[in-house]
């Protein structure tokens, strides 16, 4: 077990951190229409191999297609209804409540909903590595029509009726 220059082992003054839910850091890597906060990553705590925070995604509101290259991703639905799609033409789809995992493997092309128009879906989200890897995909074809949840950004916005 590493040691630190006094001698003690390093989780006498390293231990075990416990962060609260106010206490969660803003400044990570934003998507329009998404709050992401970190609660566990090395600049927090010095995690080396994982990252956790949480997520909120506003109602109606999607992300573009992606991957998280070698990472492997665990989603938990705290609140609301997330709607998942992947595929390399998005021709899989499933749905997850409160209480559901969702487990996203390496480079797996996928986007996330929030299916409700309604309500905000709230998420604690697990990384197994600390690195912020996101490859956006911008020339995946859609199997179907994706659902009428729009973008939430000035690039993206829905169609005027």
């Amino acid at each position: 077990m590493p040691h630190d220059d006094d001698g003690a082992p390093r989780w006498k003054h390293d231990g075990v951190r416990v962060i609260r839910g106010d206490q969660l850091d803003p400044n990570t890597a934003q998507t329009p229409g998404m709050f992401r906060q970190a609660a566990i990553n090395h600049a927090r705590v010095g995690a080396r191999k994982i990252w956790a925070g949480t997520v909120a995604i506003e109602p109606d509101a999607k992300t573009g297609v992606h991957h998280h290259g070698a990472l492997e991703s665990v989603i938990y639905v705290v609140r609301g209804r997330a709607r998942m799609r992947w595929g390399e033409r998005l021709e899989f789809v499933a749905e997850a409540g409160p209480g559901d995992f969702i487990f996203v493997p390496p480079y797996v092309p996928h986007q996330e909903i929030n299916a409700d128009p309604e309500q905000p879906l709230e998420c604690v989200l697990v990384r197994s590595d600390n690195e912020a890897v996101v490859v956006n995909i911008t020339d995946i074809e859609p199997v179907e029509a994706p659902e009428t949840v729009y973008w939430v950004d000035p690039i993206h916005a829905a169609p005027k009726e």
